[in-house]
């Protein structure tokens, strides 16, 4: 069965003639295991997705299931803890609270579990450990740089060992070379099975990917098979302004 299946997915927000159709009738679906890129202009509802596919939002219209379960039919009690389980949450804005140290940052999700002081610590600093981020890990975040503070969101994502992440423009606000790092990271636990769903502006992304979808005005336009390595075809394309 698939991880994710989306059947005729409409989001609408607002009502009359201010209503805005974020995504129009969108079929997708995923399976385990896959790094799949999303790429498109701004506004395109590419947010929209990943908030729905992450139980953030819900369709007005249609179907989405996950691990076959209808989010519909989902207590909000239930969808709580499929989001502080199931899904890692990795943003542009990094997210970290600002009056907390990494660490605590980190251990924050085993808190709203019931885990003990002394366990999240102790798994929050083995996972710092892992993003390279060990030294730094009682460091505030606004003493750390734009990667490390990613790195350190990328390990409160992965502390409840979800299965799936969501990775809104993770790099959008860091230089290349931290950017580099940051996709290493996620192309390493791509490989530990994990499923990975990223949006990004930038062709080059595309080459951790194994799926890239693309997006317009709300509807999936072009849904490719990649070569991890590679950028991906329509994206190359549109990086050279080739037709």
């Amino acid at each position: 069965m698939s991880l994710i299946e989306m059947r005729d997915v409409s989001k609408l927000y607002g009502f009359g003639e201010a209503t805005t159709l974020a995504l129009d009738e969108v079929n997708l679906t995923i399976e385990e295991g896959e790094f799949v890129a999303v790429m498109g202009p701004s506004g395109c509802g590419k947010s929209t997705l990943m908030n729905i596919i992450g139980l953030l939002d819900s369709p007005t219209n249609g179907i989405y299931n996950l691990h076959s379960r209808s989010s519909a039919k989902l207590s909000p009690n239930r969808l709580a803890k499929i989001r502080r389980d199931e899904v890692g949450f990795i943003f542009q804005f990094y997210n970290l609270l600002p009056n907390l140290t990494v660490i605590e940052n980190v251990a924050l999700p085993l808190f709203y579990r019931g885990t003990s002081y002394i366990r999240r610590l102790k798994a929050a600093s083995e996972m710092l450990e892992r993003v390279g981020l060990k030294e730094r890990e009682y460091y505030m975040p606004r003493h750390l740089s734009g990667g490390q503070i990613q790195s350190g969101a990328i390990a409160r994502a992965l502390i409840n060992n979800p299965q799936i992440i969501i990775a809104d423009e993770p790099t959008g606000n860091l230089d290349s070379s931290s950017s580099r790092v940051i996709l290493e990271l996620l192309s390493e636990i791509h490989k530990t099975g994990r499923t990975i769903l990223l949006v990004t502006h930038n062709p080059e992304i595309t080459r951790y990917a194994n799926r890239v979808v693309y997006m317009h005005d709300g509807m999936i336009v072009r849904d490719e098979q990649t070569r991890i390595g590679d950028v991906a075809p329509t994206a190359l394309r549109e990086m050279y302004h080739l037709t």
